[in-house]
């Protein structure tokens, strides 16, 4: 996803896809552990998302960007 789809989100749903690619990546490692994983590359992009909406999410707390309050 892109940066600027994300801005467009409410804070509320930009941390709610913060969780949800939190939780893939648990499981991610966890397929990597047990030797299951299918596409180890989606790791690596996973780590990227979460990089990229924290980023979003300081910088909206820093008062840089300015996410959506509520709709």
């Amino acid at each position: 996803m892109k940066r600027e789809n994300y801005r467009e989100m409410t804070i509320a749903e930009v941390e709610l896809k913060l969780h949800q690619y939190k939780e893939e990546l648990l499981n991610l490692r966890f397929q990597k552990v047990t030797g299951n994983l299918l596409n180890p590359s989606r790791i690596k992009q996973v780590k990227r998302e979460i990089a990229r909406i924290e980023t979003i999410l300081n910088e909206n707390n820093l008062g840089l960007a300015k996410l959506s309050e509520g709709k």
